[in-house]
């Protein structure tokens, strides 16, 4: 079975050509979320065009289409419920229809971060567990969950991946979902340069091209830069926050860290997974807190099962 799955991120679109959980041919196009997904949807056909052929197919060969999106999603119908800042035309918009139309082909369509952790789970080293969370950190923060080997989804598509929006501080900064406080508006890539400018008490030292992800600052904290450091540890202390009510909530065996902040790993995991091993109430044992073992392939793997999942429906 050949998929063309796509990964649509804050920033970047990742595309993957998937054959037998091997992800055969890989391409990365500019997301540009702040305009109408319309005018992205002609590069992205090209783009996939492309893809196929960097691997000596076409995509009429392929057996359909996965995209992972993040927003809430009526996966019935593949039809987007809400927008967080990106793309707001898309729950106006009618992905299977274009998918028809534009390649011939059947598409299914799932949350990014729901995705991401499916990857994981059929793909990945943890196959063998199925009482899962998983956090994604980058430009947003996302969660999701499996538990007894089924996929968390609820009545509205929303069970487990509004996760991120879990009240941190309550008296905290107005959050773009509506709630005061989220893990999300305290400690994501998204808010970085405003919560660094929060720490800052003093002359600017750090270039302003140094706040564009967590890599630079835990970098410039290890080198001893306070207001950097201060953002750092504040940063760890909402993620093990977040762990910790989800582990509460969920009652998991295992908690993966996923995301592009995860590049900073050997430092944000030992401290999330000595604050789990402290403050979460699991008198069975302890979840065992690691990161990502296929990182940003997880999602465009997960679009192999979730297309097989909705021709097999």
């Amino acid at each position: 079975m050949k998929t063309m799955a796509v990964d649509f991120g804050g920033r970047r679109i990742k595309l993957g050509l998937i054959c037998n959980g091997t992800v055969l041919a890989q391409k990365i196009i500019a997301a540009q979320a702040e305009k109408p997904l319309r005018d992205r949807l002609d590069s992205l056909a090209d783009a996939l065009h492309q893809l196929c052929a960097d691997a000596g197919t076409t995509a009429r060969e392929c057996d359909g289409l996965a995209i992972a999106y993040p927003s809430i999603i009526d996966t019935a119908n593949a039809r987007i419920l809400d927008h967080f800042g990106k793309f707001s035309d898309g729950s106006s918009f009618n992905f299977r229809e274009w998918a028809e139309r534009t390649f011939g082909l059947p598409l299914a369509m799932d949350n990014d971060a729901r995705m991401a952790l499916i990857g994981e789970w059929r793909y990945g080293e943890w196959n063998d567990c199925n009482d899962i969370v998983m956090i994604t950190l980058g430009t947003g923060i996302g969660v999701s969950a499996v538990l007894g080997g089924q996929v968390m989804r609820g009545a509205h598509g929303q069970a487990g991946i509004l996760g991120g929006h879990i009240t941190v501080n309550h008296l905290g900064r107005a959050c773009i979902c509506g709630n005061i406080g989220c893990a999300e508006a305290e400690a994501s890539t998204s808010v970085l340069e405003k919560k660094f400018r929060e720490k800052a008490t003093h002359a600017n030292i750090i270039p302003e091209e140094s706040l564009v992800d967590y890599a630079a600052v835990f970098r410039l904290a290890s080198e001893g830069d306070p207001r950097a450091k201060a953002l750092a540890d504040h940063s760890v202390q909402v993620w093990s926050a977040l762990a910790v009510s989800l582990i509460h909530v969920f009652d998991p065996e295992l908690l993966i860290m996923g995301g592009g902040v995860m590049g900073s790993a050997d430092l944000i995991l030992p401290q999330i997974q000595d604050y789990v091993n402290r403050h979460a109430h699991t008198p069975w044992g302890k979840v065992t807190v690691a990161a990502s073992s296929l990182g940003e392939k997880a999602a465009l793997l997960a679009g192999e099962w979730l297309l097989e999942d909705y021709l097999a429906a």
